[in-house]
């Protein structure tokens, strides 16, 4: 009867004292209350959740869809952080774990704010792109990156406060780091800045056809921090250092509103004066009276000069399409209709010849 007397006693003891001074009893209305929370977190996620994404699928603002999406993992946060502090509020702690208990409390409240700071700044973004006239896509969305590893560097600095981790040296730390860093790292931070001329400047955007002489031709794919990718017409992908849009001079094909057309047109030397001015004239017809070509923008249909080979007449001209395809058109257009004034006139196009003269003695 001892033995079982002293058992008795030793559970009753170990009941009360329990872990970190709490007893089971208390420690057990804790579990089950935090286990309750989780329940209702699993819940908020089955119905409040999915209930209000279908309301903001029948608007057509695309404004409270990405809001409630933002919103979704803090939401689900939420009851864990109340179901932490009734369930410790309800536990008897000894001073030096009430401490550490308070701490957790305040971590993961810290958390929550920030964490719905971070995800608040995807439904604002949406708001800023009404700022497109004076911010491109692209910068937006570097601000955007930038303010949420702000908000979370910010976040972890509170945390570690929390704890009683000084930043303050850290940051120092960091400084003097960052200026090693800066010193072997110039082209990055060059790239940087000319990315955000790039962007501030609306050289060109996503989805622009772009022209750097002996550097790169293609559709911009995605301008990034360091660099830009930009894909050639064989379908490859190049890399560009932004550095390199900031030192050449770069060909936004997409903002062309009217293509150039500028013509060489040669002629034999056997060429009669009326004939050469009937086929000026008729060519200069036929672009004033088509509609392809936008006159207001000056066009021009003179002889030109003399070659070793031939006589030059030159044309040029703006079409009224920005399309590529269209320019084509517009350009076979062009030549057939030249070739048929050329025949019709019965003249010729001359090409490269040379004469010998053999000098008889």
């Amino acid at each position: 009867m001892e033995i079982f007397q002293n058992f008795s006693s030793l559970f009753i003891q170990v009941w009360n004292k329990g872990i970190l001074g709490v007893d089971i009893f208390q420690i057990l209305i804790g579990l089950l209350i935090f286990l309750l929370f989780l329940l209702f977190r699993g819940l908020i996620s089955k119905f409040i959740i999915k209930k209000l994404e279908i309301i903001a699928k029948r608007t057509t603002n695309k404004l409270d869809d990405t809001f409630v999406k933002a919103m979704e993992g803090p939401t689900r946060f939420l009851p864990i952080v109340i179901g932490f502090f009734i369930a410790s509020y309800y536990m008897d702690f000894s001073d030096e774990n009430l401490s550490f208990i308070e701490n957790v409390n305040k971590t993961l409240i810290t958390i929550l704010i920030f964490w719905v700071m971070h995800q608040f700044i995807e439904p604002v973004s949406y708001l800023l792109a009404g700022l497109d006239k004076i911010l491109t896509r692209e910068l937006i969305g570097w601000i955007i990156k930038a303010l949420k590893i702000l908000i979370f560097i910010l976040g972890a600095a509170a945390v570690l406060e929390l704890w009683g981790i000084k930043i303050g040296p850290i940051i120092a730390g960091l400084g003097l780091f960052g200026v090693a860093v800066a010193l072997g790292a110039q082209d990055l931070f060059k790239n940087l800045i000319s990315g955000i001329l790039v962007l501030v400047e609306k050289r060109f955007k996503v989805d622009d056809w772009i022209i750097v002489e002996n550097v790169i031709e293609g559709i911009v794919e995605k301008i990034g921090f360091r660099s830009t990718a930009v894909r050639k017409f064989d379908k490859s992908i190049a890399i560009i250092p932004n550095f390199q849009f900031a030192e050449n001079a770069v060909i936004n094909v997409s903002q062309t509103t009217n293509w150039l057309i500028s013509w060489i047109i040669t002629l034999q030397y056997d060429t009669t004066i009326d004939q050469l001015k009937t086929i000026r004239n008729e060519i200069e017809s036929y672009i004033k009276q088509s509609e392809d070509y936008n006159t207001k923008l000056g066009y021009a249909v003179r002889i030109d000069k003399f070659s070793d080979s031939s006589i030059d007449m030159y044309i040029r001209c703006f079409t009224k399409t920005d399309d590529w395809d269209e320019w084509l058109a517009v350009k076979e257009r062009l030549v057939i209709v030249i070739k048929q004034i050329v025949e019709k006139n019965k003249a010729s196009f001359a090409f490269p010849s040379q004469s010998i003269y053999i000098e008889k003695k």
